[in-house]
């Protein structure tokens, strides 16, 4: 896993696309939204959008099926961006899965409920009703998608 020096505004990290990282991200994402004065009753729902974007990366976003080790997958990354500005926070989370990101927000944009009874489809839904923003555009290496989520905690 590297980061960004921890001075950094920015939290940056690129890493394997494998569950096996997320609890070690979760971590890194604490010390760093608390070190920037984030409310700590903000961090469990902070923590639930990068566990839906992590998902989604590490399902979609490049290898065959579910990544559950790290060691197996140095080939496939996803990198995790998080930054902290005026009260409010910003995450982003790029993968290398290809993927056209007007289909997605065309995606996003439908009102239509996502099958509650299917296994997989709800992540994104819920995150674009529970965000003040939520955009996908191709990720900066232009190998996938990177989806950015934003919330604000206070009125200014």
């Amino acid at each position: 896993m590297s980061a960004t020096p921890p001075s950094s505004d920015e939290l940056r990290l690129v890493l394997p696309a494998a569950h096996s990282v997320e609890a070690r991200l979760r971590v890194e994402l604490r010390e760093h939204a608390l070190a920037r004065e984030v409310p700590e009753d903000e961090l469990p729902f902070l923590e639930f959008v990068l566990s839906e974007l992590c998902s989604n990366a590490i399902d979609h976003g490049g290898g065959d099926g579910v990544r559950d080790e790290a060691d197996s997958l140095a080939a496939v990354r996803m990198t995790v961006s998080f930054r902290v500005q005026g009260g409010a926070w910003a995450l982003s989370v790029a993968d290398m899965g290809g993927g056209d990101p007007e289909l997605v927000r065309e995606r996003l944009q439908d009102e239509e409920q996502p099958d509650l009874d299917g296994h997989r489809g709800r992540g994104l839904y819920l995150l674009k009703g529970l965000l003040d923003r939520f955009h996908v555009q191709k990720s900066r290496d232009g190998l996938g998608l990177e989806f950015t989520a934003v919330k604000r905690w206070t009125e200014d």
